[in-house]
């Protein structure tokens, strides 16, 4: 493959690339008319590179035909500009080349027009991740044919061998929109050949200096790293002929790991290249699936396994039908991963989806199911939270787990129960309050290992979960999790709000809520809890409105009624026209300063809660008197953090040297409190101005392994 796109990265001519595509596929009648067609379509056309335009067409086309070896996608593959770039229309290429055809063209016209909605112009400062991710869910759910995305995935990955011909900036945005779209596509599709090569391609661009460093210390290393690789390949030969398997029934296939995948591990692990220990790995392609176990009990009993990296794919085939055993065996002082595999599987790993055409498992692309693909519960509203889902979907290493009746689930190392729970269906993980793993009973936030039984626990009514989103691992969970808290979290707001208004004018909030209502001023109700000035405009609406309608009550008002005023007391401040001597706190809940909270009014005194208490839910309902709160933001967040430090040299001066950037004041720091091979364990105690924990946690975990950040700040506690 790799001698292939370099012979395609230097052609310079029509006749070239047409002998390319000949060397792929026979040159069908039909293909041949494509070919010529697309010659006259693009004639005088020309790339930045100054060539004939029709060359990539052309070569889109050969690249397809690696991969599929199917008559109608190459067809397609050299007509997909066609439509965009020249006169001719979809029904013309329909009346020459059939529906069919026509039909991917048309999809592959639909990406450019998406992509032109949804990804910001080349030439903005907008940082591209945010377009990118919202184009991404948008090509997903939009693309009914897989053919279409097989050959964009073509498309894009010739774009990439020949981006030298653009501009720097051009270079950094298209390499980041194909990290970032089309790698984790063709990931999910399974074609592991374009996968790879995408994700390399645009490190090389994104990150020059680190694709460097990688390229110089591979090539450096390039004899003892082959020399290590052929040793293991001979040893593992020579353990498979010693259990039985005759020399000519298997092949050993020995690599270097890819630059992206070295470098996402350095990172992951906060390590140097040199310290990589996995930079090596092998495949074993036999001929029957039961001849892959008895490999891998060869390899486990010459090798020393490391089990806890043992994965099965061929019992548990993942969901685009991807079967091979990994393994990691110990090597001497280094480690090394080896897959085994038949050799269709072989061909499914690295053509996924597109082996259905390429071995001609089947004739048309509409018999591919892609709702596994579609169902990727992307519809967060924050780009932020997007990204997240998306990484722990298409990047996460996984785990099997069973239901009793032996249904399998993969689900992202450290799911947790309630992971379990989403994943069987989201009205368990709503109603879910407990669970059994392996028989035994279990919390919901139980980390769950490959292999668990596990037995879900409901009840009736569902129960929200809006703390555990940070410890939930799958998108399914925390996308629930979150809608049903930011569903709850306006409810409540909405009926807050006229209960607030109600206390300050002394009427109930099915007054407030109904004269509101009636002059059409209840729009953003919900922010009244939130918003002072939202607030204060519903006070004056309110006032004008009662000086109008109901004269008696506004002289009653205007005898007794006082304008609102903010008081503070302890951590709270409060807009309130009544008498206020202190704050209680109920046994309910326990807020903790920062979080979302409510106060009701009782005997001159305000009671907080924490906005999602149940208590709290149905007092609010009730239409128990409430006060307008919010936090006093007048002493510094307190929180505790556990890092994990590797064991280098000036490694902790550089964590104290990025909080202090952060404005974090270390108050307090523990080194060792916990070990293991690889890491040292610090717990630091520190005071921010800045209360976003959320950003502290961003920022640190850039540089280091963060295990946890805790705010101790307690609304209790009146030091």
């Amino acid at each position: 493959m790799n001698e292939f796109l370099e012979l395609i990265r230097k052609l310079r001519t029509v006749e070239e690339a047409v002998e390319v595509l000949g060397r792929q596929i026979e040159i069908t009648p039909k293909i041949r008319e494509a070919l010529d067609f697309a010659v006259a379509a693009h004639a005088g056309q020309k790339r930045k590179s100054g060539e004939d335009y029709v060359i990539h067409p052309i070569l889109v086309a050969a690249i397809t035909a690696s991969i599929s070896g199917d008559e109608t996608m190459v067809i397609a593959a050299l007509l997909h500009d066609v439509v965009e770039d020249t006169p001719h229309s979809v029904e013309e290429i329909a009346e020459r080349f059939g529906e069919d055809v026509r039909h991917i063209v048309e999809g592959l016209t639909k990406i450019v027009e998406i992509r032109d909605e949804k990804l910001i112009p080349s030439d903005s400062n907008e940082k591209l991740i945010t377009s990118a991710l919202s184009f991404r869910k948008m090509l997903i759910a939009s693309i009914e044919d897989v053919r279409v995305l097989i050959i964009k995935l073509c498309d894009r990955l010739h774009n990439m061998l020949t981006l030298d011909a653009l501009p720097p900036a051009k270079q950094q945005r298209i390499s980041e929109e194909t990290l970032v779209v089309y790698a984790p596509i063709a990931h999910r599709l399974g074609i592991a050949r374009i996968k790879n090569l995408l994700e390399d391609l645009s490190f090389r661009y994104i990150y020059p200096e680190d694709y460097e460093r990688i390229d110089r210390y591979i090539k450096t290393h390039h004899q003892s790293l082959h020399i290590r690789l052929n040793s293991f390949i001979g040893k593992v030969k020579n353990a498979l002929c010693m259990y039985g398997f005759p020399r000519d029934a298997f092949e050993v296939i020995g690599r270097v790991k890819h630059y992206y995948s070295i470098y996402l591990k350095m990172h992951r692990k906060g390590i140097g290249i040199d310290e990589v220990l996995d930079l090596l790995a092998v495949r074993v392609i036999v001929k029957e699936p039961l001849e892959c176990y008895k490999a891998l009990g060869a390899l486990h009993l010459e090798f020393t396994p490391l089990i806890s990296r043992f994965k099965d794919y061929i019992a548990l085939p993942k969901e685009n039908g991807y079967q091979t055993i990994h393994t990691t065996l110990f090597d001497d002082d280094s480690i090394v991963e080896a897959q085994i595999r038949t050799e269709r599987m072989h061909h499914l790993a690295e053509y996924g989806i597109a082996a259905h055409w390429k071995y001609k498992e089947g004739e048309s692309g509409e018999e591919i199911n892609l709702e596994w693909l579609k169902s990727l519960p992307y519809q967060d509203d924050s780009i932020e939270e997007f990204y997240e889902l998306a990484k722990n979907d298409l990047f996460s290493e996984d785990i099997t787990v069973f239901s009793p009746k032996g249904d399998y689930f993969t689900l992202p190392k450290d799911s947790v129960a309630l992971d379990f729970a989403y994943a069987v269906h989201t009205e368990i993980g709503d109603r879910a309050t407990g669970a059994f793993v392996n028989k035994e009973r279990a919390s919901l936030l139980t980390i769950l290992k490959n292999g668990d039984i596990v037995r879900i626990v409901t009840q009736e009514e569902p129960i929200l979960h809006c703390s555990w989103v940070d410890t939930v691992k799958t998108s399914r969970a925390k996308e629930r999790i979150r809608a049903k808290c930011r569903q709850r979290i306006r409810e409540v707001n909405e009926q807050a709000a006229y209960n607030i208004l109600a206390t300050i004018f002394d009427r109930t909030s099915t007054w407030v809520e109904e004269l509101l209502h009636g002059i059409g001023a209840d729009g953003s109700i919900e922010r009244v809890p939130e918003r002072l000035d939202v607030l204060k405009e519903k006070i004056h609406r309110i006032s004008k409105e009662a000086r109008i309608r109901e004269v008696r009550f506004w002289e009653v008002l205007k005898r007794g009624y006082k304008r609102p005023w903010i008081k503070d007391l302890d951590h709270f401040s409060f807009y309130t026209n009544k008498p206020l001597e202190g704050v209680e706190f109920d046994f309910c809940c326990h807020p903790k300063i920062g979080d979302d909270i409510v106060a009701f009014y009782k005997e001159n005194r305000a009671m907080i809660h924490h906005k999602l208490c149940r208590k709290a839910y149905d007092m609010i309902r009730s239409g128990e008197p409430m006060l307008f709160v919010r936090w006093r933001n007048d002493r510094p967040a307190r929180y505790r953090l556990i890092v994990a430090l590797q064991n280098q040299k000036g490694v902790l001066a550089k964590l104290l040297t990025l909080m202090s950037q952060l404005g974090l004041n270390v108050t307090e720091i523990e080194l060792g409190i916990a070990s293991s091979e690889s890491a040292d364990y610090c717990r630091i105690e520190v005071e921010s101005e800045n209360a976003d924990k959320k950003e502290i946690a961003r920022t640190i975990s850039k540089k280091f392994k963060l295990i946890e950040i805790v705010p101790l700040d307690d609304a209790y506690d009146n030091k």
